[in-house]
């Protein structure tokens, strides 16, 4: 990977973007994006937008979340401990003895996830899976009064798993769900930017808000701009470890490139499409069925108005939701390559139609 792409993949990541509080991470975005956009804004609820060959057409919308699970102060103790709500699909299994960040109005404070030691709990009934209300986090303070100067109810909470190189192209993060998808559509901005004049669409990269709870942000911008066309860039679960049931989730792997997901909200000549640029781009793909909804914006977008023609380009992803998410670097370089050749294949006025 371009060590310029890399390096923001990595500042993106690192950056805090909980639900709800999108702005850091955003701003990230915006800052890289914009050399390469003829315009950027934000909406009400900060949904980002950056416009390349503004006043093409049709217009196509490139969309991909920019914000990452996480929990909520929610509850203090007369003793000093937070107990905390979810904010998005946090697993409190894989939660406890982890190293947090409460990020409040005066600048982050650190804490950490308790767990009672092995020690203190042999021999005694097995131990249940917590619930995510059992969780408390230890700021090192003494009592509720002392632990009000420093938060409040409300405040956003990270994990503080940070980007790393595993081997090879393999990295790990804890918010490759889904800074990917928003690396991704930035990316295809900056392949797209040399060779502008020969697009005929009107190119929107978007980082929407708030998909961890409800698809909301991608509501919202997708009516605002109203395109003719939109792809979606998320993150898939790779399938390729011990324990996961093939029979039930598919065959997902890492390195075999990024996945097309076929069924309800994707639109058959979009993915047709999709699959010619890939063949002439020598793109590797991996195919996945949906039943009644893909989990993704794709959701959302598709039914906006009269109905979006979508589709969904997702990143295998092993581990997903946890702090220790794995994604193959180069799956992820495929996705704008793929992007930027759809973005390029439209015609003038090209609409994209089931034909009855």
């Amino acid at each position: 990977m371009r060590a310029e792409s890399l390096l923001f993949l990595e500042t993106l990541v690192n950056t805090p973007s909980p639900v709800g509080y999108e702005t850091r991470g955003l701003r990230v975005w915006l800052d890289y994006v914009a050399q390469y956009a003829d315009e950027t804004f934000s909406d009400a609820y900060g949904n980002c937008v950056a416009v390349l060959n503004k006043g093409g057409g049709p217009r196509l919308m490139l969309a991909a979340h920019a914000d990452e699970i996480a929990m909520s102060v929610n509850f203090i103790t007369a003793e000093g401990y937070i107990h905390v709500r979810r904010t998005g699909g946090i697993d409190a299994a894989i939660t406890k003895a982890q190293r947090v960040t409460i990020h409040t109005r005066s600048g982050p404070v650190l804490g950490v996830v308790g767990n009672v030691a092995p020690h203190l709990t042999s021999g005694e009934a097995k131990v249940e899976v917590p619930k995510i209300h059992e969780l408390f986090i230890d700021i090192g303070v003494a009592s509720k009064v002392e632990a009000f100067k420093y938060v409040r109810i409300g405040d956003p909470i990270t994990l503080n798993d940070r980007f790393e190189i595993l081997r090879g192209d393999l990295a790990v993060a804890r918010a490759f769900d889904n800074r990917i998808g928003t690396f991704a559509v930035a990316e295809t901005l900056r392949l797209l930017k040399s060779v502008a004049r020969e697009l005929n669409v009107e190119v929107c990269a978007v980082a929407n808000v708030q998909e961890e709870v409800g698809l909301l942000g991608a509501r919202q911008i997708a009516y605002s701009l109203n395109p003719q066309v939109a792809l979606v860039v998320d993150v898939t679960h790779a399938t390729d470890y011990p324990t996961i049931d093939q029979r039930r989730h598919g065959e997902v792997k890492l390195g075999a490139g990024p996945a097309l997901t076929h069924g309800g909200c994707n639109h058959p000549q979009v993915l047709a499409r999709l699959e010619e640029i890939a063949a002439q781009k020598n793109i590797p793909l991996q195919h996945e069925a949906m039943s009644a909804s893909s989990g993704t914006d794709t959701d959302v977008i598709f039914w906006t108005r009269g109905g979006i023609p979508s589709g969904l380009v997702s990143l295998p992803n092993r581990y997903m939701h946890s702090p220790v998410e794995v994604v193959n670097l180069k799956d992820l370089e495929y996705i704008p390559e793929l992007l930027a050749g759809f973005a390029l294949s439209i015609g003038k006025g090209e609409t994209f139609k089931v034909v009855i």
